[in-house]
């Protein structure tokens, strides 16, 4: 009997450990499953699980690459180029007569802009006149005593003394000429003068350059200078205009003669304005600590406007080709750190901390912080930031 029952207590002690063994088993296996289902982040602080329906809002790829130029930036003012602005006066001081064109008319090189009444040419023409006069007095003159020598009826020394007078009136009359031929009057105007003996006074004043009027003080009546301002009329060679930029002191270094540059302005938004750099200022502003540079801007359709605001971007060197990220997988964090979202499973995402570069076109330069082919949230970073800070919340 004493046999039977520790045996049947034995059997019941194994059951009972099978039993509890059995439920050991399941515990673990089903925490395994739990731990597998639900990742513990509190490993990974800067961490967000989403479900499958939020993963739709975020977009991801693998971290790509691009060039980036190495561009300046910088704004200023359009203005005339200087050395196609012309400010038109009168060699001669008269009163101005007649004037032609208005300001934003086209003009041509040779085109008579306005005409003056100048006693300058009136003194020159009636200089040219007596001379004129006096030469032939002396041809004639000369032309009697050569003709008494023959006969014994004059000296030899008359005769040379009728020469030089002959020649010297011959001197005077070709530089009395050439002082009219000065206030612009042709050869035939000239000889007209001579032939009907008729004074003109009339000084035509042409523009030096082909362009358009930009300005005109010119008016019938208005007494005129030479150098007094302001000018009759200014014209202005469109087709290139000047680009007057003052960029910052650290900048400076980087700018040099012939850089290409590319203008935009309000006025044509869509428009890109292609020029060069033409001149570097030599000083820095001790007040605001920028220097001038001043670009030649092509501008065959005469858009631009002296007095626009512009900007210019110049590139300063050859591209650079670097890890890029979308603007939009990209957040600026309070602490002024930037942060992109790297995933493995499109459902577990992890905050990073980079450093950013060059930002262009839509991208920005990843400098530190990812590895090439790593994936990363390209659009919803920002939806991302906000699960984490609200955590079940959100």
């Amino acid at each position: 009997m004493a046999v039977v029952v520790i045996a049947i207590g034995a059997a019941t002690l194994a059951c009972r450990n099978g039993l509890l063994g059995l439920k050991d088993g399941r515990a673990e296996q089903t925490g395994r499953q739990a731990s597998t289902a639900a990742p513990d982040n509190s490993s990974e602080p800067d961490a967000v699980d989403l479900t499958e329906r939020q993963a739709t809002a975020v977009k991801f790829a693998p971290v790509g690459s691009r060039d980036f130029a190495l561009r300046k930036t910088a704004v200023g003012t359009i203005d005339f180029n200087e050395n196609m602005l012309v400010q038109v006066f009168s060699q001669y001081m008269g009163k101005i007569i007649k004037a032609n064109f208005n300001v934003g008319d086209d003009v041509k090189q040779g085109d008579v802009l306005f005409t003056i009444d100048s006693p300058d040419l009136l003194q020159a023409e009636s200089a040219l006149l007596a001379s004129a006069g006096v030469l032939e007095l002396q041809k004639r003159t000369l032309a009697r005593v050569t003709s008494l020598l023959k006969v014994g009826g004059m000296a030899q020394k008359d005769v040379d003394q009728s020469t030089s007078d002959q020649q010297t009136a011959e001197g005077n009359y070709k530089a009395a000429r050439d002082a009219v031929r000065i206030f612009g009057k042709t050869d035939p105007e000239i000889d007209q003068v001579l032939q009907m003996r008729k004074l003109d006074s009339t000084l035509p004043v042409p523009s030096p350059i082909s362009g358009r009027v930009v300005a005109r003080s010119a008016a019938p009546g208005l007494l005129t200078q030479p150098g007094t301002t302001p000018a009759p009329y200014s014209i202005a060679d469109l087709s290139t205009m000047w680009m007057i930029a003052n960029v910052i002191e650290t900048d400076a270094p980087a700018y040099k003669l012939g850089q290409e540059v590319e203008v935009t302005v309000p006025a044509y938004p869509d428009a890109i304005f292609k020029g060069h750099v033409t001149a570097l200022g030599s000083t820095i502003d001790p007040n605001s600590h920028r220097q001038l540079v001043r670009s030649e801007i092509e501008d065959p359709r005469h858009l631009l406007r002296s007095g626009m605001y512009a900007s210019f971007v110049i590139r300063v060197g050859d591209p650079v080709h670097s890890l890029a990220v979308p603007e939009n997988g990209v957040v600026r964090e309070g602490d002024g750190t930037v942060t992109v979202w790297v995933t493995g499973d499109s459902r577990h995402f992890v905050k990073r901390t980079v450093k950013t570069g060059l930002q262009q076109d839509g991208w920005v330069q990843i400098l530190e912080g990812l590895r090439d082919n790593e994936t990363v949230v390209t659009d919803g970073a920002v939806f991302l930031s906000n699960q984490l800070v609200l955590g079940d919340a959100g």
